[in-house]
Order: C-alpha cells, then structure tokens, then sequence
C-alpha cells in the first residue's frame, strides 16, 4: 500500500519503520528538518527515537502534499494539542478514498473530544479507524514482540489497518467499541503521571498497585458514561496500556510524574522534556470531562490539583486516602 505517516516523533517513526518493514511504500511527514535529514541520510531518528534503526524503505519528508498525496493509508501521530491544525492542514492533498489512522491518544482540550472524532470533523467523508494498546516505540522499532487494537464502527475499516501494519512481532487485533479504545488510551497517560508522582514522592509498590487498579476503575466509570464498553478495559487498550505505561522505564507520562513528585516545577519539566507527555493534557480535559458527566473520578481531580493548582503531592495522595469508605464496586 501508499502510506504516510504525519508525526515525526518516537511513535510515528516507529511506525513508519513497522510499514516499510512490512513492504508497504512510505512516507514519514515531519515537521523539524534534523529529523527528515537524519531518516533520509542515516535511517535514524536521533531526536525522538535514539538507538533504533528504521526500514530503508522509510522516507522522510517535511512536505505534507508529499507525504499524503496518493496515500491509501494515512496515520496521525501528532500531539494531541496540534492534531486538529495538522489534519486539516492535510485535508486539501488526500485523496477521497485515503482510510486515516488516528494514533495519537488523548482527549481535546476545550471540545473534550476524543482523537477520532476531531480527525472525523476535519476529513468528513474518510472513513477513521483509532490503532492504541501498550506499546512503547523503542521497543517497537526494536523487534520486540508487541500486541495493540485497531478500532472502528466498521470491522472492515480495521481490518485494513491489521492486515497493513501485522507482522510476526507486531500483532493487531481488531475492536469496535471506538470510544472504549480511545478512553482507555488517553486516560493511562494520566494514571501513569499519578505513578510517577507516588514513587517521586517516596511511596512504596503497594501504593502504585494500588493506583493502577482504582485508577483503572475510574478510566472503566467514564467510558461507560460515554457509550464504551466495559469489558474493553480489561484488554490491550485498557489494563495492558496502563500497566506498561504506569511500570514501564520508558513511559514519559510516568517520568513526568516522578520529577513533579520530587518537588520540580511542572513547567521547568516540560521544558527540559523534547517529546511529548500526553498526560498532562489530558489530565486537565479529563477534569472537565469527568464534571461534564457527572463521574467520580477522585485520582484525576487529585493530580489536576497538583498540576495546576499547586497543591502538595503528599497532601493531594492524602486527601485521596482520606475519602469516605465505600464498596470497590459500584452499584
């Protein structure tokens, strides 16, 4: 197939190599030029994804007429904050039959709409497809067997996207519950920025299990007040990429999280971070989101207080310990 991938950071030069690994012709749109010159002369990206080797048949490109004209396949792995000027910045060269992938996990800050539906208003007519799961690009790009979900209103949409992208280490698995995906994707960043915060602040293993699980039944209450499935954050999207991203040493959102944990000023961690950490976004949109429907989500509202409102992480960890005591179900 044609393909092009928008996003020249970790996970779309991850990508990028998966597709051109697998036959398919190529194309990676990235807008720094270090990064284009690096994939076309070197096959690397030293920036975002150091100490891997991408597919020769990757090229790179900062042009997005380039990258997308004649494209059968197109996935944005854009930042979420971005995603919806480079979409529409793609629209006028796609062509009508183009399928588009949305990789990008989050949720959109103001609308509060998820990536899909963003891709949806801005390429009416295409038909989109959501690909998440636990999935960190280095190890992708390393080989490293690794297993996520291709999710669609119609199975045949995500179908393309599994025969496109599957491999003897890469495997893809289909799902058409849209929403539970995305939920799912967006919302462990969060969790994972709510880990590191736990382990910065000096807090033991019993604590981050802890997290996970609630923080899981959380992403589960406000997926299911948004139409998702609740059997959908029992798989890849939603407990296998909470796990990886709130234990694993490559997790971003994670990181970020320790480094707030330890006292430094959230904006002094940003700075100093070059990829993005999708977490902190998210965790503001989610604030609204969860108000907006009226879903209790205690461990969201406690890291939006330590974002952005400065409250002590030990103090917010405190408060969430203190609620009243209550069922670990819900009625």
């Amino acid at each position: 197939m044609r393909c092009a991938v928008i996003g020249g950071g970790a996970w779309g030069s991850a990508l990028a190599h998966l597709l051109g690994h697998g036959g398919h012709d190529v194309w990676l749109w990235a807008r720094e030029p270090d990064v284009v010159e690096h994939v076309n002369l070197t096959h690397a990206n030293p920036r975002f994804l150091p100490g891997a080797v991408l597919d020769p048949a990757v090229r790179a490109t900062s042009s997005l007429a380039a990258a997308v004209g004649g494209a059968e396949l197109v996935i944005y792995v854009a930042p979420s904050h971005v995603l919806r000027a480079v979409v529409r910045s793609t629209a006028e060269f796609l062509d009508a039959g183009a399928l588009a992938v949305v990789a990008t996990k989050g949720i959109e800050r103001g609308t509060l709409a998820l990536m899909t539906d963003v891709v949806r208003e801005e390429l009416p007519g295409h038909a989109v497809v959501a690909l998440s799961g636990p999935s960190f690009a280095l190890e992708v790009a390393r080989g490293m067997p690794t297993a996520v979900v291709a999710a669609s209103d119609d199975l045949a949409h995500a179908e393309v996207v599994q025969r496109a992208l599957s491999s003897p280490v890469f495997r893809v698995y289909t799902n058409d519950d849209v929403t539970g995906v995305e939920i799912g994707g967006a919302l462990k960043n969060v969790m994972a920025v709510a880990t590191g915060i736990a382990e910065g602040v000096g807090l033991g293993l019993n604590s981050r299990a802890a997290l996970i699980t609630r923080g899981l039944a959380e992403m589960t209450r406000l997926g299911i007040a948004l139409g998702a499935r609740p059997d959908t954050f029992a798989g890849l999207a939603g407990m296998g990429d909470l796990v990886l991203t709130c234990t694993g040493a490559l997790s971003r959102n994670r990181a970020v999280g320790v480094q707030v944990g330890r006292g430094e000023p959230l904006d002094a961690v940003l700075a100093a971070t070059e990829s993005v950490a999708e977490g902190v976004t998210t965790t503001d949109s989610a604030r609204a989101l969860a108000q907006r429907e009226r879903v209790d989500m205690p461990i969201v509202m406690a890291i939006g207080r330590i974002l952005f409102e400065q409250q002590a992480p030990r103090d917010a960890l405190a408060d969430l310990m203190g609620r009243d005591l209550r069922p670990e179900r819900d009625a």
